[in-house]
């Protein structure tokens, strides 16, 4: 994977480069739940195997290259900041894997047709939340199997979730504050 070490000179240089402010570039980093997530689906390959994949808020593609990896008949990488789709791409290569990488706010669906929806460090805000989670509501209601990697972030609504697999995830302190996170795969709830 293509990763940076430190996000501080990654975001200067991208915005020295673009000559413009830009989002932080959370496509450089592999966060602990999505960590978590590509953890979970390489030890549970059944789950991806010949059935289509949707990855949302995808950053640098790891959900979506260890679903492809695993054996998943078709991976969208879906994300709203162009550099992350080029993250994805670049990472895809690198792994040798197809993920079609798609720029675009796809929050008020429900993945379309995809078997399979995950969603890796999402709930990092109230705004953030109040979007994400009924677009995985709508998806797991039409059947699709969602699941949410999560290192305990403020905004997650454990009770509409039940606790899949936990993983001790190695992490980046300048950005968790921490070298270890424990971290959960969830699944939505639907009985709430």
């Amino acid at each position: 994977m293509h990763l940076a070490d430190d996000a501080i000179e990654l975001w200067e240089r991208t915005e020295e480069a673009a000559g413009d402010q830009l989002p932080p570039p959370f496509w450089a980093f592999a966060w602990a739940g999505g960590q978590a997530l590509a953890r979970y689906v390489l030890d549970h390959p059944y789950l991806v195997a010949a059935r289509t994949v949707f990855d949302l808020a995808s950053g640098s593609g790891l959900v979506a290259i260890a679903a492809a990896r695993a054996g998943a008949a078709s991976v969208i990488a879906n994300e709203i900041d162009p550099m992350a789709i080029a993250a994805v791409q670049a990472n895809a290569a690198a792994n040798d894997v197809t993920v079609t990488a798609e720029l675009g706010d796809r929050l008020g669906g429900d993945a379309g047709n995809a078997d399979i929806v995950f969603a890796g460090d999402v709930f990092y805000s109230r705004a953030m939340t109040e979007r994400v989670l009924p677009f995985l509501e709508r998806a797991a209601a039409r059947g699709a199997t969602v699941l949410v990697g999560d290192p305990g972030r403020a905004y997650l609504p454990r009770e509409r979730f039940e606790s899949v697999a936990v993983y001790e995830v190695p992490v980046t302190r300048a950005l968790e504050s921490a070298d270890v996170k424990p971290t959960t795969v969830w699944r939505p709830n639907l009985r709430f």
